[in-house]
Protein backbone atom coordinates (compact mmCIF):
# COMPACT_ATOMS: atom_id res chain seq x y z
CA UNK A 1 0.00 0.00 0.00
CA UNK A 2 1.49 3.39 -1.04
CA UNK A 3 1.19 6.26 1.48
CA UNK A 4 0.77 9.83 0.23
CA UNK A 5 3.81 12.06 0.83
CA UNK A 6 3.04 14.61 3.51
CA UNK A 7 4.22 18.03 2.41
CA UNK A 8 5.36 20.21 5.35
CA UNK A 9 3.74 23.59 5.76
CA UNK A 10 5.85 26.58 4.62
CA UNK A 11 6.34 29.68 6.70
CA UNK A 12 6.26 32.29 3.93
CA UNK A 13 7.47 35.20 6.17
CA UNK A 14 10.57 33.30 7.20
CA UNK A 15 11.37 32.45 3.62
CA UNK A 16 11.06 36.04 2.51
CA UNK A 17 13.22 37.22 5.41
CA UNK A 18 16.07 34.95 4.35
CA UNK A 19 18.97 36.50 2.37
CA UNK A 20 18.27 34.14 -0.56
CA UNK A 21 14.61 33.30 -0.49
CA UNK A 22 14.16 29.73 -1.64
CA UNK A 23 11.38 27.18 -1.37
CA UNK A 24 12.29 23.50 -1.51
CA UNK A 25 9.60 21.96 -3.68
CA UNK A 26 11.08 18.49 -3.20
CA UNK A 27 10.72 17.64 -6.91
CA UNK A 28 12.67 14.39 -6.50
CA UNK A 29 10.13 13.11 -4.04
CA UNK A 30 7.32 14.30 -6.32
CA UNK A 31 8.83 12.60 -9.35
CA UNK A 32 9.40 9.41 -7.33
CA UNK A 33 5.82 9.53 -6.11
CA UNK A 34 4.58 10.19 -9.63
CA UNK A 35 6.62 7.30 -11.00
CA UNK A 36 5.27 5.04 -8.28
CA UNK A 37 1.74 6.21 -9.07
CA UNK A 38 2.19 5.66 -12.81
CA UNK A 39 3.72 2.26 -12.12
CA UNK A 40 0.75 1.38 -9.90
CA UNK A 41 -1.65 2.58 -12.60
CA UNK A 42 0.24 0.56 -15.24
CA UNK A 43 0.25 -2.53 -13.03
CA UNK A 44 -3.46 -2.11 -12.37
CA UNK A 45 -4.08 -1.62 -16.09
CA UNK A 46 -2.02 -4.71 -16.99
CA UNK A 47 -3.72 -6.72 -14.26
CA UNK A 48 -7.10 -5.50 -15.47
CA UNK A 49 -6.21 -6.36 -19.08
CA UNK A 50 -4.99 -9.79 -18.02
CA UNK A 51 -8.13 -10.37 -15.94
CA UNK A 52 -10.34 -9.15 -18.76
CA UNK A 53 -8.52 -11.43 -21.21
CA UNK A 54 -8.82 -14.32 -18.77
CA UNK A 55 -12.48 -13.66 -18.23
CA UNK A 56 -13.00 -13.22 -21.97
CA UNK A 57 -11.26 -16.52 -22.67
CA UNK A 58 -13.21 -18.19 -19.88
CA UNK A 59 -16.44 -16.69 -21.19
CA UNK A 60 -15.58 -17.79 -24.74
CA UNK A 61 -14.76 -21.29 -23.49
CA UNK A 62 -17.98 -21.40 -21.46
CA UNK A 63 -19.90 -20.04 -24.43
CA UNK A 64 -18.38 -22.71 -26.70
CA UNK A 65 -19.14 -25.34 -24.09
CA UNK A 66 -22.74 -24.15 -23.88
CA UNK A 67 -22.96 -24.05 -27.69
CA UNK A 68 -21.64 -27.61 -27.88
CA UNK A 69 -24.10 -28.65 -25.21
CA UNK A 70 -26.96 -26.92 -27.02
CA UNK A 71 -25.93 -28.65 -30.26
CA UNK A 72 -25.75 -31.97 -28.46
CA UNK A 73 -29.16 -31.38 -26.88
CA UNK A 74 -30.62 -30.38 -30.25
CA UNK A 75 -29.14 -33.53 -31.80
CA UNK A 76 -30.59 -35.65 -29.00
CA UNK A 77 -33.91 -33.83 -29.37
CA UNK A 78 -34.00 -34.51 -33.11
CA UNK A 79 -33.13 -38.14 -32.51
CA UNK A 80 -35.88 -38.35 -29.89
CA UNK A 81 -38.35 -36.78 -32.34
CA UNK A 82 -37.35 -39.29 -35.03
CA UNK A 83 -37.62 -42.09 -32.50
CA UNK A 84 -41.01 -40.77 -31.44
CA UNK A 85 -42.19 -40.75 -35.06
CA UNK A 86 -40.94 -44.32 -35.48
CA UNK A 87 -42.64 -45.36 -32.26
CA UNK A 88 -45.90 -43.71 -33.31
CA UNK A 89 -45.70 -45.47 -36.68
CA UNK A 90 -44.92 -48.78 -34.98
CA UNK A 91 -47.74 -48.24 -32.49
CA UNK A 92 -50.22 -47.50 -35.27
CA UNK A 93 -49.07 -50.59 -37.14
CA UNK A 94 -49.37 -52.71 -33.99
CA UNK A 95 -52.83 -51.29 -33.36
CA UNK A 96 -53.87 -52.24 -36.89
CA UNK A 97 -52.39 -55.70 -36.40
CA UNK A 98 -54.16 -55.95 -33.04
CA UNK A 99 -57.47 -55.02 -34.65
CA UNK A 100 -56.87 -57.66 -37.33
CA UNK A 101 -55.93 -60.22 -34.69
CA UNK A 102 -59.01 -59.37 -32.62
CA UNK A 103 -61.20 -59.73 -35.70
CA UNK A 104 -59.56 -63.09 -36.47
CA UNK A 105 -60.02 -64.22 -32.87
CA UNK A 106 -63.68 -63.16 -32.96
CA UNK A 107 -64.18 -65.08 -36.23
CA UNK A 108 -62.42 -68.14 -34.77
CA UNK A 109 -64.56 -67.91 -31.65
CA UNK A 110 -67.69 -67.82 -33.78
CA UNK A 111 -66.43 -70.82 -35.73
CA UNK A 112 -65.59 -72.56 -32.45
CA UNK A 113 -69.09 -71.91 -31.11
CA UNK A 114 -70.58 -73.24 -34.36
CA UNK A 115 -68.34 -76.32 -34.17
CA UNK A 116 -69.33 -76.84 -30.53
CA UNK A 117 -73.01 -76.58 -31.46
CA UNK A 118 -72.46 -79.04 -34.33
CA UNK A 119 -70.54 -81.36 -32.00
CA UNK A 120 -73.36 -81.18 -29.44
CA UNK A 121 -75.88 -81.98 -32.19
CA UNK A 122 -73.70 -84.83 -33.43
CA UNK A 123 -73.25 -86.12 -29.89
CA UNK A 124 -77.02 -86.12 -29.44
CA UNK A 125 -77.44 -87.87 -32.80
CA UNK A 126 -74.71 -90.38 -31.91
CA UNK A 127 -76.43 -91.02 -28.60
CA UNK A 128 -79.69 -91.65 -30.46
CA UNK A 129 -77.87 -94.03 -32.82
CA UNK A 130 -76.34 -95.76 -29.82
CA UNK A 131 -79.78 -96.22 -28.31
CA UNK A 132 -81.12 -97.52 -31.64
CA UNK A 133 -78.08 -99.81 -32.01
CA UNK A 134 -78.51 -101.03 -28.46
CA UNK A 135 -82.20 -101.75 -29.14
CA UNK A 136 -81.32 -103.49 -32.41
CA UNK A 137 -78.62 -105.48 -30.65
CA UNK A 138 -81.13 -106.46 -28.00
CA UNK A 139 -83.68 -107.41 -30.65
CA UNK A 140 -81.00 -109.37 -32.53
CA UNK A 141 -79.93 -111.17 -29.40
CA UNK A 142 -83.58 -111.89 -28.60
CA UNK A 143 -84.20 -113.10 -32.15
CA UNK A 144 -81.03 -115.19 -32.07
CA UNK A 145 -82.11 -116.73 -28.80
CA UNK A 146 -85.54 -117.44 -30.28
CA UNK A 147 -83.94 -118.95 -33.39
CA UNK A 148 -81.63 -121.04 -31.27
CA UNK A 149 -84.60 -122.22 -29.22
CA UNK A 150 -86.61 -122.96 -32.35
CA UNK A 151 -83.64 -124.75 -33.89
CA UNK A 152 -83.34 -126.91 -30.80
CA UNK A 153 -87.01 -127.75 -31.17
CA UNK A 154 -87.24 -128.11 -34.96
CA UNK A 155 -83.90 -129.82 -35.65
CA UNK A 156 -85.11 -133.23 -34.47
CA UNK A 157 -88.33 -132.74 -36.44
CA UNK A 158 -86.29 -131.73 -39.53
CA UNK A 159 -84.09 -134.76 -39.22
CA UNK A 160 -87.17 -136.95 -38.83
CA UNK A 161 -88.73 -135.38 -41.95
CA UNK A 162 -85.53 -135.80 -43.93
CA UNK A 163 -85.30 -139.43 -42.87
CA UNK A 164 -88.96 -140.12 -43.55
CA UNK A 165 -89.11 -138.28 -46.85
CA UNK A 166 -85.60 -139.31 -47.80
CA UNK A 167 -84.72 -135.75 -48.75
CA UNK A 168 -82.42 -132.94 -47.71
CA UNK A 169 -83.80 -129.57 -46.55
CA UNK A 170 -81.52 -126.55 -46.35
CA UNK A 171 -81.83 -122.79 -46.38
CA UNK A 172 -80.73 -121.02 -49.58
CA UNK A 173 -81.86 -117.46 -48.87
CA UNK A 174 -84.00 -115.30 -46.69
CA UNK A 175 -87.26 -117.16 -46.02
CA UNK A 176 -86.38 -119.78 -48.66
CA UNK A 177 -85.90 -123.52 -48.22
CA UNK A 178 -84.35 -125.91 -50.72
CA UNK A 179 -85.72 -129.46 -50.68
CA UNK A 180 -83.73 -132.01 -52.67
CA UNK A 181 -85.03 -135.48 -53.60
CA UNK A 182 -82.68 -137.96 -55.21
CA UNK A 183 -84.38 -141.29 -54.50
CA UNK A 184 -87.25 -140.69 -56.93
CA UNK A 185 -85.11 -141.73 -59.87
CA UNK A 186 -83.90 -145.23 -59.13
CA UNK A 187 -80.96 -146.37 -61.14
CA UNK A 188 -79.99 -142.79 -62.07
CA UNK A 189 -77.95 -141.27 -59.26
CA UNK A 190 -77.11 -138.17 -61.36
CA UNK A 191 -80.66 -136.93 -61.43
CA UNK A 192 -82.09 -134.94 -58.56
CA UNK A 193 -85.38 -133.19 -57.93
CA UNK A 194 -85.24 -129.81 -56.27
CA UNK A 195 -88.01 -127.74 -54.75
CA UNK A 196 -87.49 -124.17 -53.49
CA UNK A 197 -90.13 -123.19 -50.96
CA UNK A 198 -90.81 -119.51 -50.15
CA UNK A 199 -92.04 -119.28 -46.57
CA UNK A 200 -92.06 -115.46 -46.30
CA UNK A 201 -95.88 -115.51 -45.99
CA UNK A 202 -98.60 -117.90 -45.03
CA UNK A 203 -99.18 -118.63 -48.72
CA UNK A 204 -96.19 -120.79 -49.61
CA UNK A 205 -94.71 -120.53 -53.08
CA UNK A 206 -92.58 -123.18 -54.67
CA UNK A 207 -90.38 -123.74 -57.71
CA UNK A 208 -89.26 -127.17 -58.75
CA UNK A 209 -86.50 -128.44 -60.99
Amino acid sequence: MTHALRVPQIDLSSVLAAPNPHIDLRLDAYESSTRNFLKAVTDYKNHAITEIARRSNSHAAEKKKLADRVQHIESDTNQCKMREIELVTTLEKEQEELKGAEASVAALRRQLNTIRENCAALDAEIEQYRIVASNLRHDRDTERATITTNMAITTPELLACQTGLRCIVEGVGQDQLLIRFSHLFSGDQQRECRVVLDVSSQMYKGNSE
